[in-house]
């Protein structure tokens, strides 16, 4: 498997989340179960988890994390949790990353899998904080593809739905959808979503 470049979309992320304003932090997602703040909380464990599972670390980030929640967010947020988009996306730049079985959220994977679900979580969590706080999002093609390869393999319509689920079923879309639009829709999300 060759490795996938995460880094500009990591960066992209860590932008959203450097511009979010205090007053857009209760405003709700494309995702039900999280408001933006709980989104970006939900960002800050999910880079550090996913740099112990490049380097094969263990500890407690390889064990399942609680949802996100906004009241968690510490002091220094909009620094802190960009510059950890940047270091997960630093750390799967190894070439090591992607070998041999690495372990996150309380599960033993093939590290190749465990990258491509980190594309996955950074385009799909990418476009719903853009979305939720009104802001354009685009992302590069090998990322796209790695994100729909991921979902391809798991994403399904028979998934459970509801308000507490961050991935629901995979929607139809049409057959001229755009890259984007198609991993939105495996991701459970409806591509036309706009806020408020």
């Amino acid at each position: 498997m060759s490795i996938v470049d995460l880094g500009p979309a990591a960066w992209r992320l860590g932008e959203l989340v450097a511009r979010t304003s205090d007053g857009e932090l209760g405003a709700p997602t494309p995702c039900p179960a999280y408001t933006v703040g709980d989104l970006i909380e939900h960002l800050g464990v999910m880079a550090l988890a996913f740099a112990a599972a490049a380097r094969k670390e263990g500890g407690r980030y390889a064990e399942p994390a609680s949802a996100g929640d906004a009241a968690r967010l510490t002091a220094g947020w909009r620094s802190a949790i960009p510059r950890d988009l940047g270091a997960v996306a630093s750390a799967w730049a190894d070439p090591a990353a992607w070998s041999g079985m690495t372990r996150i959220a309380g599960m033993d994977a093939p590290a190749d899998i465990i990258g491509l679900s980190l594309a996955d979580e950074l385009v799909v969590h990418g476009w719903d904080l853009a979305r939720a706080t009104g802001r354009a999002y685009d992302c590069e093609p090998e990322v796209l593809d790695a994100a729909e390869s991921f979902l391809g393999q798991f994403a399904s319509p028979d998934a459970p739905a509801g308000p507490d689920v961050a991935f629901g079923p995979s929607r139809p879309l049409r057959h001229d959808a755009c890259s984007l639009d198609r991993v939105i829709a495996l991701a459970g999300r409806d591509p036309d979503w706009l806020a408020g």
